[in-house]
């Protein structure tokens, strides 16, 4: 199989669908790997590395679609993307489509295979795919919400940790998840005052054995959120639904009641958001208030970090990428339902449930429509 590479385009995004370790292993499995000029250089990859790789190069992005049978990307593909893409033409990359009905209609337009990153399954239930981004995403979430707590950049001019004879900030997780558990553990190594809300009790247990009753947890209901959110530093939103668009936990009228300066930082931009005022951002211009309350909303926060998170992404997609391309890409999702879970876009059919219901398409089934395109 031919598998091609393209330049990420969205605002600030650096990196880049498959590493040169990846590329080498793909071609030494007897495949084709074409990789656009530079696509990796945001990350430190060289042309140069792809090649010793035993990849190809191509001058841009129209040979790249034109030529490759999987396209292999970290963001969403914009819409010039997404009109490059063929019926048949396998495309592996995070999608996010339940509050993007644009991008959904393009794919749905264009018949092609559209494998979404965060809807790939594991045998604990678990989202391999999504987790290595949601670690990067809550761990990045503090930093940049520590800073967004400057008062230069109109915050309340709190410091995390505080000092000795001062206390330290409040931090609020929404959600225990990878991301929460992730924002948690980095906002308590600082000394900040940490608590996680989340709906799952066996989770909260977990969550509390695990740092011996360092972090506070409680129950996740309207009551408790706003409670906490009104005497917050700052609070992460972190729910995941996978593939549906993320509830509004956070309204705006909470806002009102929330200390000037306070910070929300939204991982769930890329759903959505969990907060009512919620749109997203760039790393460009990562943030905006709303009612005196400064939003972060970076709706591609690990790219921030991007040679890190290439090398995560590559290391948890490989496996799965090799798969596709060894069995082709009927065969592999038949046989390995937890790929075929990854399965959001089919033939000019939404074969993902939470994504047809979102945006009011007809849901198919996606063993049949595989089957039938294949």
């Amino acid at each position: 199989m031919l598998i091609g590479v393209p330049k990420e385009i969205k605002v600030h995004e650096y990196r880049v669908g498959l590493t040169p370790s990846g590329v080498r292993e793909l071609v030494a499995a007897g495949h084709s790997v074409l990789v656009q000029s530079q696509a990796g250089l945001g990350v430190g990859f060289t042309d140069e590395h792809y090649l010793q790789a035993g990849a190809s190069i191509a001058a841009n992005a129209a040979e790249v679609f034109e030529r490759a049978q999987m396209i292999c990307k970290v963001k969403e593909p914009q819409p010039v993307e997404c009109r490059m893409l063929r019926p048949g033409q396998v495309l592996f990359t995070y999608l996010h489509l339940a509050p993007d009905p644009d991008q959904t209609r393009l794919l749905v337009d264009s018949g092609a295979i559209a494998i979404a990153y965060e809807t790939v399954t594991d045998d604990k239930g678990g989202l391999p795919l999504l987790a290595p981004m949601s670690e990067v995403a809550g761990r990045m979430a503090i930093q940049a919400g520590a800073h967004a707590l400057e008062k230069a950049q109109g915050g309340r001019g709190v410091l995390l940790g505080g000092v000795p004879g001062v206390s330290p900030a409040r931090v609020v997780v929404l959600g225990g998840g990878v991301v929460g558990l992730n924002a948690a553990r980095m906002a308590m190594g600082v000394g900040a005052d940490v608590t996680i809300l989340d709906k799952s009790l066996p989770r909260l247990k977990e969550i509390d054995m695990l740092f011996e009753g360092r972090i506070k947890t409680l129950m996740s209901n309207t009551a408790n959120i706003e409670e906490m959110v009104r005497d917050a530093d700052m609070v992460i939103g972190a729910v995941l639904i996978p593939g549906a668009a993320a509830p509004k936990l956070v309204t705006r009228k909470m806002l009102g009641r929330m200390k000037p300066g306070a910070v929300l930082v939204d991982v769930a931009i890329d759903q959505g958001g969990c907060f009512e005022t919620s749109r997203p951002t760039t790393h460009q211009e990562p943030t905006y208030v709303v009612d005196g309350i400064v939003h972060y909303c970076v709706a591609n926060m690990p790219g921030g970090v991007a040679r890190t998170s290439t090398m995560a992404l590559t290391n948890a997609t490989l496996p799965f990428a090799l798969e596709l391309a060894n069995k082709g890409w009927a065969r592999a999702l038949l046989e390995n339902p937890h790929l075929m879970n990854g399965l959001n876009v089919c033939a000019g059919k939404v074969t993902y449930a939470a994504v047809a219901s979102a945006l009011g398409y007809p849901y198919a089934d996606p063993v049949a429509t595989v089957k039938a395109a294949a």
